[in-house]
């Protein structure tokens, strides 16, 4: 089954996203993303939107299925049908992973929804310094 969603909504205009800069080095996280709600059918349509052309169309999303809300095995979005794939691995809990086949794959760490600005603003920026130290050493 398809879902088809509509535009997203302009309720919320600020996407909480920060990606990782460009690197050709090994990565454990490309970006971390703060969603609003687990509802997948509402978040991502507006993150798909907004990633980087240079990533390719996003065909498969995974995410957690304990964390996030049911949802179908496709939608559709932004013109172009997007693959659901849900897992229980307990690693992956707050993590999504987009999939663009000859582009790659990118992984985001998920802030949860109800986690405090002040909270989130840490996480956010610990995470991608994680990422920069990493690729120092």
């Amino acid at each position: 089954m398809i879902t088809t969603v509509p535009p997203a909504p302009l309720a919320h205009p600020l996407l909480r996203l920060r990606l990782a800069p460009h690197s050709t080095l090994p990565r454990r996280l490309d970006g971390v993303w703060w969603p609003r709600s687990y509802d997948l059918l509402a978040e991502l349509p507006q993150l798909l939107t907004a990633l980087p052309r240079a990533w390719g169309h996003i065909a498969g999303v995974t995410v957690n299925s304990a964390v996030w809300s049911a949802a179908p095995g496709r939608m559709f979005v932004c013109d172009q049908v997007v693959r659901l794939r849900r897992t229980v691995a307990s690693n992956a809990q707050h993590t999504v992973v987009l999939l663009a086949p000859g582009h790659g794959r990118w992984d985001l760490l998920v802030v949860p929804p109800d986690t405090t600005p002040e909270a989130a603003e840490a996480l956010m920026t610990a995470a991608l310094e994680d990422r920069a130290r990493d690729r120092r050493e």
